[in-house]
C-alpha cells in the first residue's frame, strides 16, 4: 500500500512508519515537527525506497491538497495530534486547533481526493484515537467499542470530537473510514514528558520520581511496536465504518509500574540503587481518571490480532533502550515543558 501517515515523526507515528517501511509499504510521512516530534525517530528509514518526508501542518488545506494530488495514497493513517493531558489542562486551545480543526481539514482533503479518484473502494481513512474518550472505569469492567463516550480532560474531549467527525464523514459522505482507540503506549522514542520515560530519566539522574496522588490509577499498557503492528492490521483488514479497541492486556497501577521500573534500574544501574527511594507522591492532576481497561475481543476475533509483548518484557526493553540511546533524549531536554510539572493551572 501507499500510506500517508500524519504525525509520523512522533512517538507512535514513527513506530508505524518504521514498521510500514519494513513491511514494504510506500510511506509519505507528513509532520509539522512540533515540540514532541523528532526526525531522529525515523532516521533508520530516511533513505529507504518509497519513503518520503513532508513537513507540514494538517490544518493547512492547500498543502494537503498538494500532498494528495502528488502522492496519490491508498490510505491515510491519521496520528498527528496533541496528546499530553497535562498540557491540555494548561493550554486547551492547541488541542482544539490540532485535534479537532486539524482532523476536520484532513477529512475534507481526503474526501475531495477520494471523490476526484472516483470514490475508489480500496481507499481507507484510518483515524487513530485513545481509550481516554470513554472516561473512567471503576475497579471492574472494560471498555468495548460500544462504551458511551465520557471524556474528562480537554485532551480526551478533543479526541472524542475528532472521533465523531470521522464517523460523521462516513455516514454523511460515504468516506471509507476505520477507527481505532488504544490504551497507554510505551517503548523506544517516547517523548520524555510522559510517565515511563520520566521515571527512567529521573532515576538515572537521582532526581525525585513524581507519582500523582497515591499512585492507585490503573492503566492498560501497550508496547508501541505492538500497537504499530495492530494499526497496520486495522488499515489493511478493518471493516469500513467500524471501530477497533487495541489494548496491551497489561493492566497495572501507576505505583506498581514505577516500582517495576525502579527494580529494573537497580539491576541495570546498580550504583543508584535502591531507586525506589526516589518515589515522591505529588498532588494529583485535576480530573485524573481512575482506571482504563480494554476489551480486545473484536481485534482478536475479527482481525486475528493480539499483543505479543508482556509488560515485564516491554519495560525491560524500554529501560535498556533509554540507557543505550542517551544522545536521543539528551537532545530533547531543552524543549518546552520537559522536566517540568504541567497541568497545574486548573
Amino acid at each position: 500500500m501507499k500510506l500517508l501517515v500524519t504525525g509520523g515523526a512522533g512517538f507512535i507515528g514513527s513506530a508505524v512508519v518504521r514498521q510500514a517501511v519494513a513491511a514494504g509499504h510506500e510511506v509519505i510521512n507528513l509532520d509539522a515537527l512540533t515540540y514532541a516530534a523528532c526526525l531522529d525517530n525515523v532516521a533508520s528509514v530516511a533513505d529507504a525506497p518509497g519513503y518520503c518526508f513532508v513537513q507540514g501542518d494538517i490544518r493547512d488545506a492547500a498543502l494537503l491538497e498538494t500532498v494528495f494530488a502528488e502522492h496519490q495514497p491508498d490510505a491515510v493513517m491519521h496520528l498527528a495530534a496533541e496528546s499530553h493531558v497535562d498540557r491540555s489542562i494548561d493550554g486547551p486551545g492547541a488541542f482544539i486547533d490540532t485535534n479537532v480543526i486539524g482532523t476536520y481539514t484532513l477529512l475534507q482533503a481526503a474526501r475531495a481526493y477520494w471523490e476526484r479518484r472516483g470514490r475508489f473502494e480500496a481507499f481507507r481513512f484510518h483515524h487513530i484515537s485513545t481509550d481516554e474518550v470513554f472516561g473512567s472505569l471503576g475497579d471492574t469492567g472494560q471498555f468495548t467499542e460500544e462504551t458511551p463516550y465520557d471524556p474528562r480532560s480537554p485532551y480526551s474531549a478533543s479526541k472524542a470530537a475528532s472521533d465523531h467527525l470521522v464517523m460523521a464523514w462516513w455516514h454523511t459522505y460515504g468516506l471509507p473510514v476505520v477507527l481505532s482507540n488504544c490504551s497507554n503506549n510505551y517503548g523506544p522514542y517516547h517523548f520524555p514528558e510522559k510517565l515511563i520515560p520520566v521515571v527512567i530519566l529521573n532515576a538515572l539522574a537521582d532526581q525525585p520520581i513524581p507519582v500523582y496522588g497515591a499512585g492507585e490509577n490503573v492503566r492498560d499498557w501497550l508496547f508501541v511496536e505492538d500497537h504499530a503492528d495492530a494499526l497496520l492490521t486495522v488499515v489493511s483488514k478493518g471493516q469500513v465504518g467500524r471501530s477497533y479497541n487495541i489494548g496491551g492486556e497489561n493492566e497495572a497501577k501507576n505505583i506498581d509500574l514505577v516500582r517495576m521500573i525502579c527494580a529494573l534500574m537497580d539491576e541495570m544501574v546498580p550504583t543508584g540503587a535502591p531507586h525506589e527511594r526516589l518515589i515522591t507522591f505529588v498532588t494529583d492532576r485535576p480530573g485524573h481518571d481512575l482506571r482504563y481497561a480494554i476489551d480486545p475481543k473484536r481485534m482478536r476475533g475479527e482481525l486475528g490480532w493480539r499483543p505479543s509483548v508482556t509488560l515485564e518484557e516491554g519495560l525491560r526493553r524500554t529501560v535498556r533502550w533509554y540507557l543505550d540511546n542517551r544522545d536521543w533524549w539528551q537532545a530533547l531536554q531543552d524543549r518546552d515543558g520537559v522536566g517540568q510539572r504541567l497541568g497545574v493551572k486548573a
